[in-house]
């Protein structure tokens, strides 16, 4: 059996949640390996919807066990607040099904101030961060000056690394005209945060290792997306993190030979949150109307999502990038009963025909995309779950993707419920 690495192939909202779920069913350890409490993913179980946002989605299966990789920043509030919220639904959250990697970095609340003081002073030139302090706290990680998970143990002996990481913050607050940080009462939040996560942590890259050598099925779980990437994606509108799936071997540790099978999740068409380029971006009715079908509205932020029609280009190279075996096409129903439906396959730049996106920021801006028109489907391919039911032009559009974008579409998702897909692969199976 395969371990399998999914990841989003565009700008994250895929519906990752759903195949997640799907697919972690079938496996016995689910790992979030990049990535915070920034990324939301939604899942439906029988009557009950729970809304994950840190926590691996295996939590909300009985006899799966979650692991929060090192690659993961984590805001120990709001992972509090997240695992009472789940148990408020009825679910069991302990650490025969969490461990939190003892080598993760903490995203103090400090991180958060900073990410919405940046955002604010940017003005026209934001970046369109959800305010959580992701990528503050990535900074300090590659600053080395972090706090991390493990740190919660020794909090008698802290003391120095947080003189250290506070030299830093409190000159950038005052650069910014805000007030310094109290070490006593940044002290006081983790003693009191402290004795709530401390149950949970485990070095969990050995944990893993005796898993996958007992030959238990890993999914790893990505977060965002891969044009989010902040190597390969729209930089420097990207997070703070790579998304691709190399990093679900360096986020949880554990050798890329053992990831297996990389699924790529896209939506038949595109969404986008906060700014950056997006070269199939419609602002007209036939945007606003997929929106509506799709109920494109963030998870974690509830910001409106913009929409635009499938930018083949674009999942081309993220499969490319990220080694992806196989793509698992969502939201497919959304668009029936277009009259017709297109499909980016190229892109002009200053008289120039490209088959990639540049990596110039200014580049991505200016690029114009080349459409390939489809006629539509007037029948519904909700709830589909064989070939069969979907209508010719439907799989006349699926083939066409998969052509373009030189990967097989594996996977199909027909609705938002779990049992609505159909599988030409399963991914565990080598």
């Amino acid at each position: 059996m395969a371990n399998v690495v999914v990841v989003g192939a565009q700008w994250g909202d895929e519906g990752k949640g759903k195949i997640v779920d799907w697919l972690s069913e079938r496996a016995d350890v689910v790992v979030r390996f990049q990535g915070g409490h920034n990324a939301g993913h939604t899942l439906v179980i029988g009557n009950t919807t729970y809304k994950l946002s840190l926590l691996p989605s295996g939590v909300v299966r009985p006899n799966k066990l979650g692991v929060i990789g090192n690659g993961v920043v984590v805001d120990p509030w709001a992972l509090c607040a997240e695992i009472e919220k789940l148990r408020g639904q009825g679910l069991t959250i302990t650490r025969d099904n969490l461990r939190i990697a003892e080598n993760a970095t903490l995203i103090l609340p400090f991180h958060r101030e900073l990410d919405v003081m940046r955002e604010d002073a940017a003005g026209d030139g934001k970046i369109g961060t959800t305010g959580r302090g992701i990528g503050p706290a990535y900074e300090d990680k590659v600053g080395r000056r972090a706090i991390r998970v493990l740190d919660l143990k020794n909090l008698a002996t802290l003391g120095p690394k947080v003189d250290r990481l506070l030299l830093h913050h409190n000159a950038l607050r005052r650069g910014l005209g805000k007030p310094e940080i109290s070490k006593d009462a940044l002290m006081a939040e983790l003693h009191q945060v402290a004795p709530k996560v401390l149950p949970y942590v485990d070095v969990t890259w050995d944990l893993l290792d005796q898993e996958r050598k007992a030959g238990k099925r890993i999914l790893f779980e990505g977060a965002q997306g891969a044009l989010l990437d902040v190597d390969h994606g729209t930089y420097p509108f990207v997070t703070s993190s790579n998304t691709v799936a190399a990093q679900a071997a360096t986020g949880a540790g554990i050798g890329p030979g053992a990831l297996g099978f990389v699924l790529g999740i896209a939506k038949a068409y595109t969404t986008r949150v906060g700014s950056g380029p997006f070269p199939t971006e419609l602002t007209d009715k036939i945007g606003e109307t997929i929106g509506e079908r799709g109920h494109e509205f963030g998870t974690v932020t509830g910001r409106k999502r913009r929409c635009g029609w499938f930018d083949a280009v674009l999942v081309r190279q993220v499969a490319k990038v990220s080694g992806i075996n196989g793509i698992a096409l969502t939201k497919l129903d959304v668009l029936d009963g277009f009259s017709e439906v297109k499909v980016c396959v190229g892109y002009k730049l200053d008289g120039e025909t490209l088959s990639r996106l540049p990596a110039d920021a200014d580049a991505q801006a200016r690029v114009e995309p080349i459409w390939e028109t489809f006629e539509g489907w007037s029948q519904s391919t909700r709830g589909a779950r064989r070939w069969a039911d979907l209508p010719a032009q439907a799989v006349k559009y699926v083939k066409f993707i998969e052509e373009l974008i030189e990967c097989p579409v594996t996977l199909l998702s027909t609705s938002p419920e779990r049992d609505d897909t159909i599988l030409m692969k399963d991914p565990f199976e080598d």
